[in-house]
């Protein structure tokens, strides 16, 4: 008889798991998907691309609901887990029924944060997290709109450029003195908010946000140093936090996120979690590789097999038309590193390279790409793999097609 295998959340981790499971053990488990959204599940990467229109609606559905049949999952759409008994091994959902289960995967993502500014609870206040959000911003921006982002991470910028597209004038307000620094240097900082700028946003930055003004109706946010920046809407990208409360309420340890080992495996036996929501050494990711990376770890190990998950080494790509922008690993250099630089401001690119010495040998251990991302993912690989540099070391930074033709 199947094992009875329950997943709460059905986004891209949930996704990913499903479809390794049916590679790896199609039949070994009776698999329940509970979802509070009331669609199927979609690529959040894209939703950035939706708010632009650079694509549609049907292009972020991840599968087909004939693919989730034919691999015998049952979904259940719009229902929150509203409790889960672990001794009786059971999961109750907010319509009362009890969903019994045998193992148990936590895939609940993220909430997006929301400052608790004065005025945030005005009409007009809004989150970039989920298909109901971009609608409201599309609706929103089907007429002349001022809208302010709080955040100049990757999720403000993606969210401010989506509304620019569509027609709104758009200012960023970010806390730090430069744009995406927990990926950036300044000098591509400065180059991303130059190509920006061109495309029509506005910025300003070491700013730090005050209140949201207005009456019943967002009107402007007051920044600290009493600019009032006029606002039909605000919307909020300041970053996400781990929805783990419902597993913190059945007992299961949670620190940031939901507390798991190399297995993914929480304190509670033969409860899992994998995605935005776990926590793995200390580190919640929050981004998708690292989720489909537990996922194919989780479900070899669901299908019997030897597997670990010993962390991600994250990248960024910005979600931008026209934005060729890549970073990895140390991009900034540590103390005792090695750092690479070459700048053609003809056409506009910036390449970074960060190297460290071991044993006699160099090793690639960060980059950071702007303009021209060609070799992005062979960079990320020689990163991953702890490639030693050995006689390309020279040459490298100049591309993989080069130091290919001198190995020929």
């Amino acid at each position: 008889m199947s094992e009875r295998l329950v997943i709460i959340g059905k986004g891209m981790a949930a996704t990913c798991l499903v479809d390794e499971l049916s590679k790896q053990a199609l039949g070994r488990y009776s698999i329940a998907i509970i979802g509070a959204e009331p669609h199927l599940a979609y690529n959040r990467v894209l939703l950035s691309s939706l708010l632009a229109e650079d694509v549609g609606v049907d292009d972020l559905q991840l599968k087909s609901a004939d693919w989730w049949k034919a691999r015998g999952v049952s979904m259940i759409y719009g229902q929150r887990a509203q409790q889960i008994d672990m001794d009786a091994r059971e999961i109750h959902l907010a319509d009362g029924t009890a969903l019994p289960f045998t193992k148990l995967v936590f895939a609940t993502g993220s909430d997006a944060v929301r400052l608790p500014l004065p005025g945030a609870d005005l009409k007009g206040v809004m989150n970039f997290r989920t298909l109901e959000d971009v609608a409201d911003m599309k609706l929103a921006a089907s007429k002349p709109l001022r809208a302010v982002v709080i955040g100049g991470g990757l999720l403000g910028l993606e969210a401010a450029y989506g509304l620019a597209k569509a027609g709104a004038q758009t200012t960023v307000v970010h806390l730090m003195d430069r744009l995406m620094e927990r990926q950036l240097d300044p000098i591509a900082a400065n180059l991303l908010q130059a190509n920006l700028m061109e495309r029509g946003l506005s910025f300003r930055l070491n700013a730090h946000s005050k209140q949201i003004v207005g009456t019943d109706h967002v009107e402007g946010l007051e920044l600290a140093d009493g600019e009032i920046l006029p606002a039909d809407i605000v919307v909020m990208a300041v970053g996400i936090r781990p929805q783990s409360a419902l597993a913190k309420a059945s007992g299961v340890d949670v620190n940031r996120g939901i507390v798991v080992d190399d297995g993914l495996e929480t304190n509670v036996p033969g409860v899992y979690a994998i995605g935005e929501c776990a926590e793995h050494r200390g580190i919640a990711y929050g981004l998708v590789e690292p989720a489909y990376e537990q996922a194919r770890v989780l479900a070899a190990r669901l299908a019997q097999h030897e597997a670990v998950y010993a962390g991600s080494l994250t990248s960024t790509n910005l979600k931008v038309s026209g934005v060729n922008l890549f970073s990895a690993g140390d991009f900034l250099g540590e103390a005792g590193t090695q750092v690479i630089v070459s700048q053609d401001r003809g056409s506009n690119t910036y390449r970074k390279f960060v190297l460290q010495t071991r044993e006699d040998q160099d090793y690639l251990v960060g980059c950071l790409l702007y303009g021209d991302v060609t070799d992005a993912l062979w960079y990320l690989d020689l990163i991953r793999q702890s490639t030693p540099l050995g006689a390309m070391r020279q040459h490298f930074a100049f591309g993989r097609a080069l130091v290919s033709n001198l190995a020929a």
